[in-house]
C-alpha cells in the first residue's frame, strides 16, 4: 500500500482514498440486454431469492450485497455478467450504435466488449483484439453465454492490428482500455501491488502509448476514440494522452460521467502535461464505492 503515497499530492482526502483501498469491492453485475431485460432479470434474482440493488446511476448495474455473481440460473443463461462497476463506464463513454464498426483494441475477457454488443443492439461490426490466447478464450465463452454474433476476434498485437480482414475500412470507435499496473484494482485483487515497479509503470506506458497510436490511425475523421486505464499513474495516463494529442491528429473531448470525478492533472513530479488533458476524468475508490478509474475521450481529427 505505500505504493500509494505517491499519489498523495493528487489525491483529494488522501486518508479516505488508502482506506478505501483497504476495503474490498461490492460485487456487481451487469444486466445483459441481449437477452433479457433489466425488470426481468431483477424478478429472476427475487425468485432465486438474491438480495440486488440497482446502482444510484445506472439501472442495468446491480448490485449483490451477498456476493457470488456467478452460481446462479440467471448468470449461467447469459442475463446477468460480472462486471465492476466503474468498468461499465469506458463503452457508455465511447457510445457505439448499431451497424457502426467499432474495434475494442485490449479486449480480453470480455466484460467491455460484450457491453458493446449490447449497446450495439448486436448489429454492425465489433471487432475484439488481444494478444493473449488464454484470454482471449474467456472472451470467446463469456460473448457465447451472453449471445453476442455480431464480433470478430483476432489475436494480434494490437500495435500492429491489421484491417485488411476487415475489407480496409476504417472503425467508427474505437476502446483502447489498456494493460496497465492495475493500482486501481486493489480492492478486488489486494496482491496488485505487490509487484509494482516504477520500471514496470514506464515500461507499460510505452505499449499503452502504441496502442492508442493504433486506434487513432485505424478510426475515421471525426470518429471517436475512448482511452481508459485502472491505474492512478500519470505516467499511464495523462502521460500518455499528452504524446498523442502531440504526435497524433486527434483532440480531447469533454467528458460526462454519471459518478463523482476529478479532472485529469496537468502538473505531475517534474512534468507538465497538455492543459486539454483536463477533459480527462480520475475516478478515485472513496468517490462512489468502486475501484480505481481513469477515461479520456478523443475525436479523430484527420
Amino acid at each position: 500500500m505505500e505504493v500509494l503515497r505517491r499519489y498523495e499530492p493528487i489525491v483529494e482526502d488522501f486518508e479516505a482514498f488508502r482506506a478505501a483501498c483497504e476495503r474490498s469491492l461490492p460485487s456487481v453485475v451487469r444486466v445483459n440486454t441481449l437477452k433479457t431485460t433489466v425488470e426481468r432479470a431483477r424478478e429472476a434474482l427475487a425468485e432465486e431469492d438474491i438480495s440486488h440493488e440497482p446502482t444510484g446511476w445506472h439501472d442495468g448495474v446491480l448490485k449483490l450485497p451477498e456476493g457470488d455473481p456467478g452460481s446462479n440460473w440467471p448468470y449461467i443463461q447469459g442475463w446477468l455478467h460480472g462486471q465492476e462497476e466503474v468498468s461499465a463506464l469506458p463503452p457508455l463513454v465511447l457510445d457505439p450504435q448499431p451497424g457502426e464498426r467499432v474495434w475494442d483494441a485490449a479486449a480480453a475477457p470480455g466484460s467491455k466488449t460484450t457491453q458493446l454488443a449490447a449497446l450495439m443492439d448486436d448489429e454492425g461490426l465489433l471487432v475484439a483484439t488481444d494478444n493473449n490466447l488464454g484470454r482471449l478464450s474467456a472472451l470467446r465463452s463469456n460473448a457465447e453465454r451472453l449471445g453476442v454474433t455480431n464480433l470478430a476476434v483476432t489475436n494480434e498485437d494490437a500495435r500492429n492490428h491489421s484491417l485488411k480482414p476487415f475489407d480496409g475500412k476504417s472503425y467508427d470507435r474505437a476502446l483502447v482500455d489498456v494493460p496497465c499496473s492495475c493500482e486501481g484494482t486493489i480492492r478486488k485483487n489486494p496482491d496488485a501491488l505487490e509487484q509494482w515497479t516504477f520500471e514496470h509503470v514506464q515500461g507499460v506506458a510505452g505499449v499503452q502509448k502504441g496502442i492508442l497510436r493504433r486506434a487513432i490511425e485505424a478510426t475515421r475523421k471525426g470518429g471517436t476514440v475512448v482511452y481508459s486505464t485502472c491505474t492512478f499513474a500519470p505516467e499511464e495516463n495523462e502521460a500518455v494522452l499528452d504524446s498523442a494529442l502531440e504526435k497524433h491528429p486527434c483532440r480531447l473531448v469533454e467528458v460526462e460521467l454519471p459518478l463523482q470525478s476529478r479532472p485529469g492533472v496537468t502538473e505531475w513530479e517534474d512534468e507538465s502535461f497538455d492543459p486539454n488533458v483536463r477533459k480527462a476524468r480520475r475516478i478515485y475508490p472513496h468517490f462512489n464505492d468502486t475501484g480505481g478509474f481513469f477515461v479520456a475521450k478523443l475525436e479523430v481529427t484527420e
